[in-house]
């Protein structure tokens, strides 16, 4: 990954290997304790990454148990003068809109992870042909976000082929667009934004240890294919997905400059 170019990986658990190759690292972690920010922060910042991603909570949360979370987030963040940055993620306290969008009237200092393939596929962003007001009502967290899974969903799926037909990548286009202009009216110097191609495949693991994920989709006319019946190389769209990454953060940064409409 070096030699092709990249600079950082993010990883669960292999953060050693990754900064021993010359790479930076960042890390992942789950928060359901309002103690275990502080650990993973404290762990994280000893290891030299650069920064935390976070599944925090199940969903399950009620608003006081959510705002016990954050604010556990955000004092460890401060605390250790590390970034911890929440995930917006299916399953997590982030999985509903309108209660995403009331964390952060409650926590303004938030930030976040980007990860909207979560949000386009499991609320259907798309729903009666409304992307573009439910895009602006997200802008106070698109405002907000600092670090960003390079995913792309269309409305039934949340990991697709950059080549299916359909409006889905052009609008996740919009989205990251928003996300760069958000982290451009706000960065201070020194302040950067970490992109990172996320493209997960169909299981983990093996034998009864096996987690299915199903976010690959393979064929099963493809299925000995020498990408065992996935549609697509996921490393090349990895690649194909920095570039429409470049591509969006040029456009937010000549939209902030007033050189475009």
């Amino acid at each position: 990954m070096k030699a092709d170019g990249y600079t950082a990986v993010q990883s669960w658990s292999d953060a050693e290997a990754v900064l021993a190759a010359g790479l930076r690292a960042s890390g992942m972690g789950r928060v359901m304790q309002p103690h275990e920010p502080d650990a993973i922060a404290r762990a994280h910042k000893a290891l030299g990454l650069d920064a935390t991603t976070l599944h925090v909570g199940d969903s399950f949360e009620t608003d006081a148990q959510i705002d016990t979370l954050v604010g556990a987030v955000l004092e460890a963040s401060a605390r250790h003068a590390y970034p911890l940055y929440i995930e917006t993620h299916r399953a997590t306290i982030t999985q509903d809109l309108r209660r995403t969008l009331d964390m952060v009237e409650r926590w303004p200092d938030v930030r976040f992870n980007a990860d909207l393939s979560h949000w386009y596929t499991g609320h259907e962003l798309t729903y009666g042909g409304e992307f573009l007001n439910r895009v602006e009502r997200l802008q106070p967290v698109f405002d907000r976000v600092r670090f960003m899974h390079g995913r792309i969903g269309n409305a039934g799926a949340i990991q697709t082929a950059l080549s299916d037909p359909g409006p889905y990548v052009d609008h996740h286009r919009l989205m990251w667009q928003k996300c760069f202009e958000g982290f451009l009216a706000g960065a201070q110097p020194g302040d950067y934004l970490s992109f990172n191609p996320e493209l997960l495949p169909m299981s983990i693991g093996g034998g009864a240890q096996t987690m299915w994920i199903h976010y690959a989709q393979p064929r099963s006319d493809l299925r000995d294919d020498e990408f065992g019946g996935e549609p697509s190389d996921r490393y090349a769209d990895a690649h194909r997905l920095w570039e429409i990454a470049c591509e969006c953060f040029t456009m937010a940064q000549q939209q902030m400059n007033g050189d475009t409409p």
